[in-house]
């Protein structure tokens, strides 16, 4: 069972940044593991925003995001990153990280195990 802890949301002002983290706990060995992070905005659906695949080789971002989002890994550490610039108000939402075997699977949400999220809140 992969368990998996977000953290970096918060609140920031239209055109800043963040970088939300998604970290295996207890030391589980996440590398295997397809990770990708989602988000889900007051009486929105949840949607795929970006993937990396277990060695970090590939990536899929959703094409709102592509140009200002970046996904990341460092398998020593078991963790993944979103870098988020440029946010904007309808950025707005709770994060999630989720994690699969398969690449194929991510984008379209269809994930094994999921963190509870991290909420970010782009305001002035």
């Amino acid at each position: 069972q992969l368990q998996l802890v977000e953290s970096g949301g918060g609140l920031v002002q239209p055109g800043g940044s963040l970088r939300l983290s998604c970290a295996a706990s207890d030391g589980t060995d996440s590398y295997y593991y397809t990770t990708g992070w989602f988000r889900q905005a007051p009486g929105k659906e949840r949607e795929g925003i970006a993937c990396i695949s277990s060695t970090g080789n590939n990536t899929n971002y959703q094409d709102s995001v592509k140009d200002r989002f970046t996904i990341s890994r460092d398998n020593a550490k078991n963790t993944v990153y979103l870098q988020m610039t440029s946010l904007k108000p309808d950025d707005t939402a709770l994060y999630y990280c989720a994690s699969t075997r398969t690449f194929g699977r991510c984008m379209s949400g269809r994930m094994d195990f999921w963190g509870k999220g991290t909420l970010v809140t782009v305001s002035s």
